[in-house]
């Protein structure tokens, strides 16, 4: 699929864990450490645990406390070197020893590709969930495509593409911090991709649908217009996705009371720092078929 490249590239590697998972963790931090042909700086990072039982090759961060998702990988991304940064979970492994070479080498042939995500599978077999898929409607895991937000298990960014976007959502703690950092990535002129042919597998577990993920889910949503979105199309976001939120689960009234809670709470508390997309930004993400509005 990709020619050799040179050993010295180099790759700053995260894996974030908060420590339950210790069989699941080293074999996400062997997977990594197994990679050839690029050099690798590996840090797990302890969000609010205190990482012990490392394999060799690999470093411990340890956070005083949980910090949340996106926090806790931009410290992580803070401790490593490397022309890029990959972002591992730690219950995900990368079965391809040559994994690593290959990303890189896609994102060699083709400049205008400023992040990847893999298509994750199952390692036993189960059927991809559509969630997986980053798309809103061609949900087909074997088909590689531009999208707008990223699944966050398993992500590879040149170095310099992550730390002009500003890295992670700090604020968000978890949900919808895939959205923001594919729309940076366009943002720069670059695009978020979606690459099938490149693998990393994950289990596939039901995803847990409590009171904090409800209004987290709402409480993000404005927080990401608010951030990201030109002043004219901030309604337009939030009031598409309430409408759709408001479809979805207005039979769930113990979905809808915490929604929209986290909804006031997005437009009454500081989303942190602003960086609006330029119209051009739209227009490439409209033309590629998905305006910021939906």
């Amino acid at each position: 699929m990709s020619g050799p490249i040179p050993v010295t590239r180099s790759v700053g590697v995260v894996v974030l864990t908060q420590g339950t998972r210790p069989v699941e963790l080293t074999a996400a931090v062997e997977s990594v450490l197994a990679q050839e042909a690029v050099e690798l700086d590996v840090v797990v990072v302890g969000n609010g645990w205190q990482p012990s039982g490392l394999p060799d090759g690999a470093r411990g961060l340890a956070l005083p406390e949980n910090l949340g998702i996106p926090a806790g990988r931009n410290r992580g991304a803070d401790a490593v070197q490397g022309e890029f940064v990959f972002f591992l979970d730690d219950d995900a492994t990368i079965p391809s020893t040559t994994f690593l070479r290959d990303a890189i080498a896609m994102l060699d042939a083709d400049r205008s590709i400023g992040l990847i995500q893999p298509r994750l599978a199952d390692a036993d077999g189960a059927a991809t969930p559509s969630r997986w898929v980053p798309r809103t409607r061609d949900k087909d895991p074997g088909h590689s495509s531009a999208v707008f937000s990223c699944l966050e298990a398993a992500v590879l960014l040149p170095r310099s593409v992550f730390d002009a976007v500003g890295g992670w959502a700090d604020p968000f703690f978890y949900a919808h911090e895939g959205i923001e950092l594919a729309w940076r990535v366009w943002d720069q002129g670059r695009r978020a991709w979606y690459e099938a042919s490149l693998e990393a597998n994950h289990p596939v577990t039901e995803p847990t649908r409590h009171t904090a993920y409800y209004r987290l889910n709402a409480r993000n949503r404005v927080w990401l217009a608010r951030r990201n979105l030109p002043v004219p199309l901030i309604p337009l976001y939030v009031g598409s996705w309430t409408a759709i939120q408001v479809i979805r689960w207005w039979r769930k009234p113990e979905a809808l009371r915490p929604w929209f809670g986290g909804w006031r709470e997005g437009w009454r508390t500081a989303p942190g720092e602003r960086r609006p997309l330029r119209w051009r930004t739209v227009w490439r993400m409209t033309r590629a078929g998905r305006p910021p509005l939906i």
